[in-house]
């Protein structure tokens, strides 16, 4: 049997309705509820053209604000410690203020780094990676737009930006840090995501790992193998892994004999 899926849809609007209402509410024009009903609305027209044009596994997750690489620092926590996040779920400030900086009111903070993800000209906010960086499961966002679809009567695979490339997109920011202890600290995020995930009824995440189609070392290498033995046995989720802009060549071998479906 022949299934008809994508590995996500643009979020922009057909007349680019999510840029206008993001910077309406830039310049204080609207409120951050308006900017949420836009969202809603975009995420709704989105999911019933795919459904009315016959795909069979229709992505969630994959509407952003800003850049999936962000969303993933606020879902895992990862936030730096000037923005003062203070534990909980990320605000959209403080997720906006990690993107822009925010200035005024006595505050004066910086954005984070931007970077060009891969060979695209799609730019994305580098996650700053510290020893003593502490991941928690800091957003609800993955499981609240599967749900927000389920009231659609649309059952979704969430799309989740995989832990490898997570860590690969950051800068380690001292010599300190180890990429072995920032995966071990990160995979129980993920764990912990999957079995909520799970919980509301999804049965396919997709977990995008585009670091695979690069020149990987043998530590990234066994970085991969350990991740997916670990996310492999935290749900009974079924695990579609992709790639983007290459082929997996000399990892084909690694990827082809992980725990997925």
């Amino acid at each position: 049997m022949t299934l008809a899926t994508n590995l996500g849809f643009p979020r922009i609007g057909a007349n680019r309705e999510l840029k206008k209402a993001v910077e309406s509410f830039w310049k204080g024009q609207s409120t951050e509820a308006d900017l949420q009903k836009t969202a809603k609305e975009l995420r709704a027209k989105h999911w019933k053209m795919q459904k009315d044009a016959g795909l069979d596994h229709i992505p969630s997750n994959d509407f952003s604000f800003y850049d999936q690489v962000l969303d993933t620092i606020a879902l895992v926590g990862a936030v730096p410690a000037r923005y003062q996040h203070k534990g909980g779920n990320v605000s959209l400030e403080t997720y906006f203020a990690m993107a822009r900086g925010r200035q005024g009111k006595g505050v004066d903070v910086t954005a984070m780094e931007m970077t060009k993800w891969f060979d695209t000209n799609y730019h994305y906010i580098v996650p700053e990676l510290t020893a003593d960086i502490t991941f928690k499961l800091s957003s609800t966002k993955p499981v609240d737009e599967f749900n927000e679809a389920k009231t659609l009567g649309i059952k979704t695979r969430p799309v989740l930006l995989g832990p490898v490339s997570f860590l690969h997109a950051g800068k380690k920011k001292d010599d300190s840090v180890s990429w072995e202890s920032l995966l071990k600290g990160l995979l129980p995020v993920y764990a912990e995501v999957l079995k909520q995930l799970e919980n509301a009824g999804a049965e396919w995440v997709q977990i995008d790992e585009p670091c695979l189609v690069m020149d990987i070392c043998d530590g990234t290498r066994e970085g991969i193998k350990a991740a997916y033995a670990a996310l492999a046995k935290a749900s009974g989720l079924k695990i579609m892994l992709a790639t983007y802009f290459g082929d997996l060549r000399d990892n084909l071998d690694i990827a082809a004999k992980l725990p997925v479906h």
